[in-house]
Formats: structure tokens, C-alpha cells, sequence
């Protein structure tokens, strides 16, 4: 039996993903694919558009043999650490012979030469960098322009470009941290750019289907989405939706539309505010992402906030990204510290498999893990007894972090509170 792993954030699921869950079976031989999903944040640091396990629930119906859950620390980490903590837990599940991830240029070669440098980086890149971080570019762009200035002729820089060809570096630099015997393959993006706002048929981006799912919602929201959709009932909506996503799926969408989904940044407005309310300039630097001069900046901010979205891009300049203030705010709102990632990272990575769901016809998959993974496989939050400490306060850390979220749906759509210590895993 041939694994294949996917690293995924379904944000939601659209046909482009099954299209992954297809190819990556294709090209790499595989029997089965597992998925490392993140949960109910993701990783360019804001909530989820919908919970994970509607998200995990589709992603089964479509193929998926198993869903598993990464922890929230690695889900909204940076994405060397959001890849590395995803491409560890695939390592640790001990049945995992590849990967295949999606990219802009599916050229493996060209994203294997910018990944070795990046590993290893040589001083020669690492002077480049500190100069290009004086002249106060972002890292990102910093990082780009050293890269280019290091490789001169044969210069791959431009592969930074593109957000998928960034994570898929990623993948490769951790896969080689690791040792691992994991074979990575990449396989190239279908349809819209990772961007794109237009619903091009039928591999629309998953940016372009949350801003149609937001203007769906945003009577209740209070905010508009970036695109401007003629058509406003969520009939029509669906209608717009038949090509984007697998029918299945589409069923999901219409029976908990207004029910679980769609959850905005600014739902958590009032949350993110108490909590910095609280907090002084010189704590917050213990949050993951936070930097002093960011520090700084929140508190000499906070009387000119008025709602989670506002803020973040009201605290914005040209050295910092966009992104890493959405993940320095959702850090310091869901209580992530470095000194706590320091500590999985040196002990674990990991230390438990948290399963959402698997289809009734893998149950082999699922025993292979339990017999071969070092990792014990965690069916309920509450079978916690055989963790060690770390393992017990990462889990805690998670199960806040899901009931959080969970609050915020279920008092927007008044339903009723399912705690994260009672639910039970999928089987499709």
C-alpha cells in the first residue's frame, strides 16, 4: 500500500483540490492520499471561512482517505515553520512514502536549487540579505533580491513570486531538515492564480469563491467582499458556485450556509481587542511573530482601533507584511508564545495524530498508522493520558483555540455550542 501525503488548508474546497487529490495519486503511483489539514485558523493568519471538520467532510467526500488536524502553532505559523511542522507530522506518521504539492512552475528541479541555498545559506547570500533588510525592504522581498544577487546567471529568484512556489520551497528545505524519506513531487496549479478574484471555469481560486461565500453573508457581517457579484440571493450564489466546486461539496455549502459559515476576521473584533487591552508593550513580544517595534506600535495604536480587519491594516508599513500582521494579531488572540513553539519544536515536533475523519473504505489505512506511527493516534481530545507534558499542553492549546472559534459561530448564527472535548471523527 502506496501513501501519498497532501498538506493542505482547503479554505474552502474547490475542484482545483480535487483535481490534487487526483494527480498526486496519478503521479506518484499512491493507493491512497492522506491529508495534514489546517484547522479552523490559517496560515496567512486569520480564521478559517468555515470549521475544519465541514472542510475535512468535503475533502473525504472527494477522495481523501484520512484528514488530520495540524496543530494551531504550525496552521498560522510563518510558512518555514506552517511547512515544516506539516512535512514533520507527515514523517512521523511512518506510512508516508510521498508528497505531492501544487506550485506555479512544477519545475522540482528549479524549486530543489533555491531550497538548498536557502537551507544552507551561504555567506556570500547572507550578506546580500542583511543589506537589502537595511535599505528597510520587507524579508520577503529582501529575501528575493539576495537570492538573485547570489545565483547571478542561473538565477531562479523569480520562483519567490508566487505563494505556492514559496510553500512548495518550504516543503523541500523541511524534507531535508528531516532526512526524511518522504519522495516529493509537485504537480502545476490549474486554472486562477492563488489571487485571482475572477471565478474562471472551473478552476476558480479559493481567494475568488471566499470573497462570492462573503458577499453572501455580508448582511450579517457588516463587510463587503473585494468583488463586486451581480447577482446577490445565495441561489444565484450556488448557481455561480456549480462549476467551482465538486457537487458534493456544493450540498455542504447549501445546508450550512448561515448555519456554520462564512466566519469573518471581524467576527473576532471584540476578542482580539480584550485581549490587547490587556496586554503592555513590553509582553507582547513573548507572541509569536510580535516584534518589539510591533509591540510598540499596537499599544501606540489601540485607541484608533475599531475592528479586527481595520486594525491589522492600520498597523501595516512598508517593512512588514500584511500577512505577518495578521498572524501577530491571531498569535497574541489564541495566546501562541515563542517560548511554547521552542518547546514542541525541541520535543516533538509532535506528539499526537489528531484524526478528523477517514472513509469507512481505508479503515486499513488507519490501522497501519496506529501499528507503525510513533505517534499515538488521537480519536477524542480527551484520550490525553499517555502524552507527555508538552504533548498535553499543545493539545490544551488546540482545543482552546477550536472552541474559540466555535464560540464565534455559534453566537452568530445562534445554534448551539458543541464543545471540541465532545466531537467525534468523521467516517464517510
Amino acid at each position: 500500500m502506496k501513501i501519498v501525503g497532501l498538506i493542505t488548508e482547503y479554505n474552502p474546497f474547490h475542484n482545483g483540490h480535487q483535481y490534487h487529490i487526483q494527480a498526486a495519486k496519478e503521479v506518484t503511483g499512491a493507493d491512497l492520499a492522506v491529508v495534514i489539514m489546517s484547522g479552523d485558523y490559517v496560515q496567512r493568519g486569520t480564521s478559517a471561512i468555515m470549521p475544519k471538520r465541514l472542510r475535512a467532510e468535503m475533502a473525504l467526500k472527494c477522495g481523501a482517505a484520512a484528514v488530520f488536524e495540524l496543530p494551531v502553532c504550525y496552521a498560522t505559523g510563518s510558512a518555514e515553520l506552517f511547512a515544516f511542522g506539516a512535512v514533520s507530522f507527515l514523517d512521523q506518521l511512518g506510512i508516508v512514502d510521498s508528497l505531492c504539492f501544487g506550485s506555479e512552475c512544477s519545475d522540482l528541479e528549479g524549486l530543489e536549487k533555491v531550497a538548498d541555498i536557502l537551507l544552507e545559506e551561504p555567506e556570500e547570500y547572507q550578506n546580500h540579505l542583511r543589506d537589502c533588510l537595511k535599505q528597510g525592504m520587507s524579508f520577503p522581498s529582501a529575501r528575493e533580491d539576495a537570492l538573485a544577487a547570489y545565483m547571478k546567471t542561473e538565477d531562479y529568484s523569480f520562483l519567490l513570486h508566487d505563494p505556492n512556489n514559496i510553500l512548495g520551497i518550504e516543503y523541500l528545505k523541511a524534507l531535508k531538515k528531516r532526512n526524511s524519506r518522504i519522495r516529493p513531487y509537485t504537480i502545476r496549479r490549474k486554472g486562477s492564480h492563488y489571487h485571482d478574484q475572477d471565478l474562471k471555469s472551473p478552476f476558480g481560486s479559493a481567494s475568488a469563491i471566499r470573497s462570492l461565500l462573503a458577499y453572501s453573508g455580508s448582511a450579517l457581517s457588516g463587510v463587503s467582499s473585494a468583488h463586486t457579484f451581480e447577482n446577490t440571493s445565495f441561489v444565484n450564489i450556488l448557481g455561480e458556485l456549480e462549476e467551482q466546486v465538486p457537487y458534493s461539496c456544493l450540498e455542504l455549502l447549501k445546508d450550512y450556509h448561515r448555519v456554520k459559515y462564512p466566519i469573518y476576521q471581524n467576527d473576532f473584533s471584540l476578542i482580539l481587542k480584550y485581549k490587547l487591552l490587556n496586554k503592555r508593550p513590553d509582553t507582547l513580544p513573548r507572541y509569536m511573530d510580535v516584534s518589539k517595534e510591533l509591540a510598540g506600535r499596537i499599544c501606540g495604536q489601540l485607541n484608533n482601533y475599531f475592528n479586527y480587519k481595520q486594525f491589522c491594516e492600520l498597523l501595516k508599513t512598508r517593512e512588514v507584511t500584511q500577512t505577518r500582521i495578521n498572524r501577530a494579531l491571531l498569535h497574541i488572540m489564541l495566546g501562541i508564545k515563542k517560548s511554547a513553539v521552542e518547546e514542541y519544536l525541541e520535543q516533538g515536533p509532535h506528539f499526537y495524530a489528531r484524526l478528523l475523519g477517514f472513509r469507512r473504505d481505508s479503515e486499513k489505512l488507519i490501522s497501519a498508522i496506529a501499528k507503525k506511527s510513533p505517534l499515538p493516534l488521537l480519536t477524542r481530545p480527551y484520550d490525553d493520558e499517555g502524552l507527555e507534558p508538552a504533548g498535553r499542553k499543545m493539545l490544551t492549546h488546540d482545543i482552546l483555540a477550536s472552541n474559540l472559534y466555535t464560540s464565534v459561530v455559534t453566537d452568530k448564527y445562534k445554534t448551539a455550542f458543541e464543545n471540541e472535548y465532545n466531537q467525534g471523527i468523521l467516517k464517510i
